[in-house]
């Protein structure tokens, strides 16, 4: 069994590896996304402008009045003091063609007090410019920028997959790192004198084993992040029920015939006010967005600049039907079921937000080590490969040996 154990893993981590080494360097950085996008385009996130800010749903409603081919489908209610108003757009479909506007971004920022414009781009594009830097490196995490293709995100799913052979592996490395009772002890070790090969090993074996719930709390994480719907919601729903969202119950529309909605994104807001405050809650409504897909809005409550939810589960959300403006669902975090709770955890654990600043640096040097895991596995690989190729050079008879038998 050991030896087909050793087979998986080195298959497993070739298969894996460079997909794990970019996704370890690119999750080091991304953990900070935010922060350095901020400093790499300050025109995006900061404003000058002194007076009273302007509702960010008027200034969502002028965006797109100015420019008639897109539709804002994320507006911050409220922005901190000096910073922009970020806005998310979509491309609505041209009547004349019945396909969608070609627009050149996704993203526009605003100064809350005058209304200008200070910066477009769009989000996600494979470009190494500074505006876009952090964006590519962010996807580049998740889907390694592969296309979509089939009416899928092949890129997400493949990245899943990626993850699904990660959690497994991690098993594997784990069983094979501890081969007897007696030798448990050097499953710890780094033996920082020998350096070379030795030290290799030790840095891909033992490494593994001091961090490997971690590992493991990562490759799980992934998953969920790219399969929730696919594989990891089938699979909780087994031990625990699942309260589902109303992008569970409800069929997509195609992207050319997107659900348009009858209430506006002022009156969303008002139901979702109204619901929170007969639910006790204390924070500000800090955004709401429209789902041309699913026609629902979702109204968030959180203070000005804690969007990402830094610590804890994370935000609650409430959704209402675009149509008839009826409550469609809500996400509160730490309630409901044990599967609820365990689903609402994915992102908290896999960004480290779920303690706050302390969790994002340990995820920054996790993603470090990953990248070095990804990078000694194939080294241990490469130098076993080359000496399986010399001892089989030195069996196989050469010309004159076979002569000089004859």
């Amino acid at each position: 069994m050991r030896q087909s154990f050793v087979l998986l893993h080195r298959w497993f981590g070739l298969f894996i590896a460079v997909f794990l080494f970019v996704s370890g360097l690119t999750g080091a950085v991304i953990s900070w996304d935010h922060e350095l996008d901020e400093w790499l385009n300050p025109e995006l996130y900061h404003s000058a402008s002194v007076g009273e800010p302007q509702s960010g749903l008027a200034l969502a409603s002028k965006v797109e009045a100015a420019d008639p081919r897109i539709r804002v489908t994320y507006v911050p209610l409220a922005v901190e003091p000096g910073h922009a108003l970020s806005l998310s757009v979509e491309p609505r479909v041209d009547p004349t063609s019945g396909q969608l506007y070609d627009v050149d971004y996704n993203q526009v920022a605003l100064d809350p007090v005058t209304g200008e414009i200070q910066g477009k781009r769009m989000w996600g594009a494979v470009s190494l410019s500074r505006e876009n830097l952090l964006p590519f490196l962010y996807k580049l995490h998740y889907s390694m920028h592969i296309p979509d293709g089939w009416g899928m995100e092949l890129g997400v799913l493949f990245m899943g997959i990626v993850g699904i052979v990660w959690a497994i592996d991690c098993g594997i490395a784990l069983w094979l790192s501890f081969p007897n009772r007696r030798a448990w002890r050097k499953s710890f070790a780094f033996r920082w004198r020998e350096r070379g090969y030795k030290l290799n090993f030790d840095l891909h074996r033992s490494g593994g084993v001091w961090v490997w719930l971690l590992l493991l709390t990562l490759a799980i994480t992934s998953v969920s992040m790219n399969l929730g719907q696919q594989v990891m919601r089938p699979l909780v729903s087994t031990f625990s029920s699942l309260t589902p969202s109303p992008f569970d119950t409800r069929t997509p529309a195609p992207l050319e015939k997107p659900v348009e909605p009858s209430i506006s994104r002022e009156r969303s807001v008002e139901l979702a006010i109204a619901a929170a405050s007969t639910r006790g809650w204390q924070a500000p409504a800090g955004a709401v967005f429209y789902s041309p897909m699913y026609g629902v809005y979702g109204v968030g409550f959180f203070a000005p600049g804690q969007d990402h939810g830094d610590g804890g589960l994370g935000n609650p959300w409430l959704y209402f039907d675009a149509g008839s403006g009826q409550p469609a669902g809500a996400e509160v975090p730490g309630t409901g079921s044990a599967g609820d709770i365990f689903m609402q955890a994915q992102f908290p654990l896999h960004s480290g937000r779920i303690i706050g600043v302390p969790g994002r640096v340990m995820v920054s040097l996790m993603g470090l080590l990953v990248a070095m895991l990804s990078l000694t596995g194939v080294l241990i690989w490469a130098k076993k490969r080359a000496a399986r190729v010399r001892s089989s050079a030195v069996r196989k008879p050469r010309p004159s040996q076979l002569a000089s038998d004859i």
